[in-house]
């Protein structure tokens, strides 16, 4: 297993060095101008010294490697000296810098970073602790009413778009009834409990909404995992040993239909991190999917070629750790 690992984090390198040339050379490419939305009275001349100023004057390899010695060398140091107070000798080494802003983007992410992490992760973990048991309890009781309404609410909560549902519970909990806030507040700081309540309530309509959706696809593929371990010759074996109903299926069915499934979680997660942009924008979670949005609009290069990178390396990294949970769930699988 740990050589199995070495090797793949060694396959990673070149993996993510081919889709950070390809994000920057689409987003560089893609026609978008930092002056545009200057006054027209500014001179053609002071607008080419700006695009200048921002690295815009370099050749296109030029400023590829540049980009890449920011994001793997600088901003590390950077956000080591910060965290910890080390020198590590970052000092004024050029950092990925916002044309928004003229800020770091680093800092611009990790500052809407804990917003999209309590809205989105506590959404994500939510909709797998509901989307496991339905899952299981459909599969070992198929065709019950039980697997009838676990099979309704799946399909609608996978086919309604969450704009539709935000929209909706905003409607009904916050304009008909007054039982939640219908805008969130990233500014609130928890101080005490009634502060805790109040947070608490605040996510309660985007948490829903981004729960069902993610409950909905995975407790499908949890069902149809499980549907097709119980018919396996494994099971009729385990029954036939005595092994109780219990055992058989939270251990043995179980763990083997868990391993499909782990991909489904694992690929998932790197969303949490994205954020959800259609639902963020629907609840004003300042959070990394409305940042992305933003930079998408005002043509801000650097904000949008650093987020969907960040996006790409979390996938692979959680690529790599779903194959290491197959070793873990399925002692039959073995890598070296």
């Amino acid at each position: 297993m740990f050589n199995y690992t070495i090797r793949r984090l060694a396959l990673a390198v070149p993996t993510l060095l081919f889709i950070s040339l390809i994000i920057f050379l689409v987003v560089t490419l893609a026609p978008s101008d930092p002056t545009a939305n200057l006054p027209l009275s500014i001179p053609s001349e002071v607008r080419q010294q700006i695009r200048e100023a921002l690295g815009l004057g370099e050749p296109v390899h030029i400023r590829y490697l540049l980009w890449l010695e920011q994001f793997f060398w600088n901003e590390p140091r950077h956000l080591l000296e910060e965290a910890f107070g080390w020198n590590l000798g970052a000092g004024d080494e050029p950092r990925i810098l916002s044309w928004q802003t003229r800020s770091p983007v680093v800092d611009l992410i990790l500052e809407r970073l804990p917003q999209t992490l309590w809205v989105v992760g506590s959404a994500y973990v939510v909709g797998v602790l509901i989307a496991l048991p339905i899952g299981i309890i459909s599969a070992y009781r198929q065709y019950s009413w039980f697997d009838q309404l676990g099979t309704f609410i799946s399909m609608i909560g996978f086919s309604v778009p969450t704009f539709f549902t935000g929209v909706l519970l905003i409607v009904i909990f916050s304009v008909k009834l007054g039982w939640f806030p219908s805008i969130y507040d990233t500014t609130h700081k928890v101080t005490d409990f009634s502060s805790f309540m109040f947070q608490v309530r605040q996510m309660v309509m985007p948490v829903s909404v981004l729960a069902l959706y993610n409950a909905a696809q995975i407790s499908r593929f949890m069902r149809a995992s499980m549907l097709d371990n119980l018919n396996q010759d494994y099971v009729r074996t385990a029954r036939a040993k005595g092994l109780t109903e219990r055992v058989v299926v939270l251990i043995h069915v179980l763990r083997n239909s868990l391993i499909p499934v782990v991909t489904v979680i694992a690929l998932g997660v790197p969303t949490v991190f994205g954020g959800a942009i259609i639902t963020e924008q629907v609840f004003k979670v300042n959070g990394l999917g409305q940042l992305l949005i933003i930079a998408i609009q005002g043509g801000d290069v650097p904000t949008v070629q650093t987020l969907t990178f960040i996006f790409a390396v979390l996938i692979v990294l959680f690529n790599l750790i779903a194959d290491i949970l197959y070793g873990i769930l399925d002692p039959r699988i073995r890598y070296d």
